[in-house]
């Protein structure tokens, strides 16, 4: 009895994943989606170690994973806990081989942490200085090409005046030091990614509810230089000015978006493609995953798009992976992409706790 009451309680403390389905996923003809994990509670941003560990952060479930497929058949063998306890450690990052870990008000890291998989270090604590506000307080966070670490700090509302302690994105040291501030007027960025070539930062940000169905798109933008004010909250998408804390404001004031994503879309993560495995066009790319509304009448996002370029310039807006959601049910919601050395991406889910990998095959 107490052998059948302990296999019960470990059953019922299993984290609800929806099931991956694949077979309702639709991609553009010779591409080709696979699991590569499921089994990644809460699966967020994905960041990639020298050799060749999947790190994935988590939303809820208080953890930080390491993936890694010691056969290269680009499914993971092994799934570790490398971290758990931890206040919405959404953000991963990884430098010198280090992996840092955003906490709301903390950033963390873990030393050495390929060579300690089994044995992970404790986190020792790079800030605690940040906000401690859990409303649009999880961080995706990266490091630049300037050896900074990037962090969003996300308005503590839904809309409300937050500067200047909110609304924005900030770099700092690796160890923590000689913080400044990068742009402002953000609602909450959950994905950025650097241009290569122009080296230019583009972030994703998510647009303000209670408007109505269609008002405001989610936007795409691109900083070309430090101090940039993008809007929020007097201006939305850079054509509508908000109806309270708009009053008396222009939206020539503020920075446009690049292009709009669409309302309620809820875009994420996003990262500019650069391998060889996809078609040509593919490259130089911004791929972008859309989480999902969730207080529109219809639902919009639950897909993942690639967005082509020509330098600052959008060509195209189209799906690259459609169908985590049929007849207003979802079953799956795209949090982050991330490409891998051979060209293949990476996507996560953290409805279905899974991790995708996509591959093109002419």
């Amino acid at each position: 009895m107490r052998l059948l009451l302990s296999l019960l309680l470990a059953v019922v403390s299993l984290p609800l994943l929806a099931a991956p389905q694949l077979d309702k996923l639709t991609l553009p003809t010779g591409f080709h989606i696979a699991l590569y994990s499921g089994q990644v509670p809460d699966a967020r941003e994905i960041a990639l170690g020298a050799k060749g560990t999947v790190f994935v952060g988590s939303n809820s479930a208080g953890k930080v994973y390491a993936l890694t497929d010691a056969n290269g058949d680009g499914v993971a063998d092994k799934v570790r806990v490398i971290a758990s306890g931890l206040k919405l450690p959404v953000g991963v990052a990884f430098k010198g081989g280090d992996l840092y870990v955003s906490a709301v008000s903390r950033i963390l890291v873990l030393r050495d942490i390929e060579n300690h998989l089994d044995d992970p270090p404790k986190p020792e604590v790079v800030t605690d200085k940040l906000p401690t506000e859990t409303h649009h307080g999880w961080k995706f966070i990266a490091f630049g090409p300037d050896g900074k670490l990037y962090v969003p700090i996300g308005a503590p509302c839904n809309i409300c005046d937050p500067a200047p302690a909110h609304g924005k994105l900030i770099r700092m040291n690796a160890d923590g030091s000689d913080w400044q501030d990068v742009a402002h007027g953000i609602r909450n960025t959950v994905g950025f990614d650097w241009q290569p070539g122009t080296k230019h930062l583009w972030f994703t940000d998510n647009g303000r509810d209670l408007m109505g169905d269609d008002m405001p798109s989610d936007e795409l933008n691109e900083i070309t230089r430090a101090g940039e004010h993008f809007g929020y909250p007097y201006c939305h998408q850079g054509d509508t000015l908000d109806p309270e804390f708009g009053k008396g404001k222009s939206c020539k004031d503020y920075v446009p978006p690049v292009l709009k994503l669409g309302a309620h879309v809820a875009s994420l993560g996003m990262r500019f493609y650069e391998g060889n495995q996809f078609p040509a066009g593919y490259k130089g790319a911004i791929i972008v995953a859309e989480h999902g509304s969730w207080n529109r009448t219809h639902k919009s996002g639950y897909r993942v798009m690639t967005v082509r370029l020509k330098g600052s310039k959008v060509l195209s807006y189209e799906p690259l992976i459609t169908g985590f959601e049929q007849d207003e049910s979802a079953w799956g919601r795209p949090a982050d992409v991330q490409p891998l050395p051979d060209g293949s991406l990476l996507v996560s889910d953290d409805l279905a706790g899974a991790v995708y990998r996509v591959t093109y095959r002419p």
